[in-house]
């Protein structure tokens, strides 16, 4: 198949530290043309892909200088998309809403991924104007705040199997990888990792609208010793950074769409201790690649259960479910059924 795929810019494909829509985009390119598919991707000048490259902008927006108007660079890719878009057999978009008019009437068969979280004013409104569309959620939850979107399936998230080297030995210390927002919990990780004595190692980046948090609710509390703030971490240094941790905490107080850092625990074969919201009961199996808890006291309480899970369990799991060969044959078998739909609409008498 020709396949074109559209990440969103603010990001290279992969992205240089933070972001993960653009890394599972990569991912999913690059097992596409394993497969044998002719796929162009549509992303940053920046950015580095096994397919065919179209780049919309010369550098991802937000490490980019100087920086330029987003809606402007935007429109850009859009014309671009529209201007090829009968090249392909089908195009898969990344970018949330903004491509659906243009898409609508490209004539061209075309699915979404939706990346992010669904209970906004708006949105159940915009997709009821693009009824025929089809849709892909990342997880059985992420569909609930928009029943009435035209879900053609969920495709779980996959990571390449040999991207990270799993550890079986237990960890020394408890990890949290993520934004520093409040709704990623890095504050009941912290409670958390004090209540059991056991030293936190924090990987993240300050978003620039979470400042004021970071400064009254983290700052005082990192003390470089029991709770240590590393940064942003790349693709090579979050491989130790995992592998080395005794669990990852993932307190998350918001319906998590999947949780990416979950799965690359897991590839690491990590455990994975996440409070029950969103997508956390599909990824993590509760006694067995890690627990899923209700509160910063069952957290506590199942971390000193962590001898009971098996780190070749949790890395074997990750094999079966959330390798990116598995997404790309998913999206593979969404990618005919929406042709052999197209055609047969088309054939209709």
């Amino acid at each position: 198949m020709r396949i074109a795929q559209i990440a969103p810019l603010a990001e290279s494909v992969p992205p240089k530290l933070y972001g993960g829509t653009e890394r599972v985009v990569a991912w999913l390119v690059d097992e596409l043309v394993e497969l044998g598919h002719e796929v162009t991707l549509f992303a940053s000048g920046d950015s580095q892909t096994r397919g065919r490259l179209h780049p919309v902008w010369p550098r991802a927006l937000r490490l980019g200088r100087p920086h330029p108007d987003p809606n402007a660079v935007s429109a850009m890719l859009l014309e671009a998309v529209a201007g090829r878009a009968r090249e392909f057999d089908v195009i898969h978009a990344h970018i949330d809403w903004a491509h659906l008019p243009v898409l609508a009437r490209s004539g061209t068969a075309f699915l979404t991924t939706l990346h992010g979280r669904l209970d906004i004013p708006g949105i159940s409104e915009l997709v009821r104007q693009f009824q025929a569309a089809c849709f892909v959620s990342i997880s059985d939850s992420q569909q609930a705040p928009l029943a009435t979107a035209n879900w053609c399936g969920t495709v779980h998230h996959g990571l390449p199997a040999g991207l990270f080297r799993a550890s079986y030995e237990a960890g020394s210390y408890l990890a949290f990888l993520g934004r520093l927002t409040a709704d990623k919990g890095p504050d009941d990780a912290i409670r958390i990792a004090r209540a059991v004595g056991m030293p936190l190692r924090i990987a993240a980046k300050v978003p620039r609208g979470e400042r004021a948090y970071f400064k009254k609710q983290l700052e005082p509390e990192i003390d470089g010793t029991t709770v240590h703030l590393v940064g942003e971490v790349d693709e090579q240094g979050k491989q130790p950074f995992l592998a080395g941790a005794a669990a990852l905490l993932f307190p998350i107080k918001w319906p998590e769409p999947f949780g990416l850092v979950m799965i690359e625990a897991m590839a690491c074969g990590t455990p994975v201790i996440a409070y029950r919201a969103g997508s956390v009961s599909e990824v993590i199996e509760d006694g067995v690649t890690g627990f899923i808890v209700d509160s910063e006291e069952e957290a506590i309480r199942a971390l000193t259960k962590l001898d009971r899970i098996d780190r070749r369990t949790v890395r074997a799991r990750f094999e079966e479910r959330f390798t990116a060969e598995r997404m790309a044959r998913a999206y593979e078998a969404h990618y005919r059924k929406l042709l052999q739909a197209s055609s047969e609409a088309n054939c209709w008498p």
